[in-house]
């Protein structure tokens, strides 16, 4: 059975999606606001086409911004599709204080990780740390 996936392609042509949207008009919003630098709308017709380009972290946070959607969100598309991770949250623990997040295999189910499970709730039910 061949695994193929394609959720960063999906989420940035969805983002181009909307009528009036241009491949130059989504490249004009995806600047990196840390770095400055920005992508072309010829990078992002690649990834929308499924076509494998060099990853790098400032682009990443330039897709985000060019499609509204979160760093982390964007980071974990491009895993699932480059690698084959998906990177999620299965046991809904992230908390506005920490995020939680699993790399697995696809199709693994919460049920699939016992002690991914046990070693979480163990961390979670740890006495806090005095600082030295």
């Amino acid at each position: 059975m061949t695994w193929e996936s394609t959720p960063f392609a999906d989420m940035v042509r969805e983002a181009q999606a909307p009528e009036g949207m241009t491949w130059r008009k989504l490249a004009e919003r995806a600047t990196d606001p840390r770095t400055g630098q920005s992508l072309t709308h010829n990078v992002l017709w690649k990834i929308a086409q499924g076509d494998m380009v060099k990853i790098a972290p400032w682009m990443m946070r330039a897709i985000a911004a060019a499609l509204g959607r979160p760093v982390r969100e964007v980071q974990a598309a491009a895993a699932e599709q480059y690698i084959g991770l998906i990177a999620d949250d299965p046991f809904d623990v992230s908390s506005a204080d920490a995020a939680v997040v699993v790399a697995h295999v696809p199709g693994l189910r919460r049920a699939d990780m016992p002690q991914v499970e046990a070693l979480l709730r163990n961390w979670a039910a740890a006495p806090e740390r005095a600082e030295p």
